[in-house]
């Protein structure tokens, strides 16, 4: 059992440092951790479909992390702009993903291009103070 527990943790502990969360050796060309430009491609796939989707069928619900205009910067540059100036782990990045995605589950919202950006930095900064403050 405990050869099982340890190949588990081993395998796990792999595919972290393949993603970039626990060693910082693992970066892409751009020097980001490969797990950063991962949730970047996620979201702006997301914000895409579910655009596309708002366009066509339903109407979004509106929240307080709407904006009027969409930014210009990618959802990519952003997240590797704050990756770079905030200090915060990448798997601070990581725990910010699951609370977008619980925050727009509870709201029943949608990632658009208007809420990404706002949706983003904040929690970020919630995870960066869960998981970086001492």
């Amino acid at each position: 059992m405990a050869n099982l527990v340890l190949n588990g943790m081993a395998a796990e502990s792999e595919t972290c440092m393949a993603l970039g969360i626990l060693d910082e050796s693992s970066r892409g060309a751009s020097g980001t951790p490969q797990v950063l430009l991962l949730i970047a491609s996620v979201l702006e796939r997301s914000i895409q479909k579910n655009e596309e989707l708002l366009n066509t069928a339903r109407k979004d619900v509106i929240t307080i992390f709407h904006g009027s205009r969409s930014p210009t910067l990618s959802i990519k540059q952003y997240i590797e702009r704050i990756f770079k100036y905030s200090g915060c782990s990448s798997s601070c990045l990581v725990v910010a993903y699951i609370y977008i995605n619980k925050f727009l589950q509870l709201t029943g919202g949608h990632l658009t291009s208007l809420n990404a950006h706002r949706l983003l930095i904040t929690s970020i900064m919630v995870a960066a103070k869960f998981l970086d403050d001492e």
